[in-house]
């Protein structure tokens, strides 16, 4: 099994910063894809940003303001959210397509979720 943690939410004033964590543990032998999704009440959730192999991909809300990154060292994947705007309110869940070392194949996991409030 693995599990994806995620922290960093929280709330923001517009304009502000906030850098978001996704740790994986469990039993995994390699990471493929990283994602970043976000979902506000009432809405769908949708994809933010994605990394596979260093390439990164972005929804055209949030390209040159967030950062997607990942460090395989640590399965720990990262997005800093800069300019945030009051639009970026929602509760933002990592996933993770995963190799594991106890059974073959890849699996996606999700995250909890963390809630990011951009608000004066």
């Amino acid at each position: 099994q693995v599990q994806l943690v995620e922290s960093g939410g929280g709330l923001v004033q517009p304009g502000g910063s906030l850098r978001l964590s996704c740790a994986a543990s469990g039993s995994i032998l390699s990471i493929n894809n990283m994602a970043w999704y976000r979902q506000a009440p009432g809405k769908q959730r949708d994809l933010v940003a994605s990394i596979t192999s260093g390439k990164t991909n972005y929804a055209l809300s949030v390209e040159g303001r967030f950062t997607i990154s990942r460090d395989n060292a640590k399965n720990t994947g990262y997005l800093q959210m800069d300019s945030l705007k009051p639009e970026d309110t929602a509760v933002y869940y990592c996933n993770a397509d995963v190799f594991e070392t106890r059974r073959r194949g890849q699996y996606r996991y999700w995250g909890q979720g963390t809630q990011v409030t951009v608000s004066s």
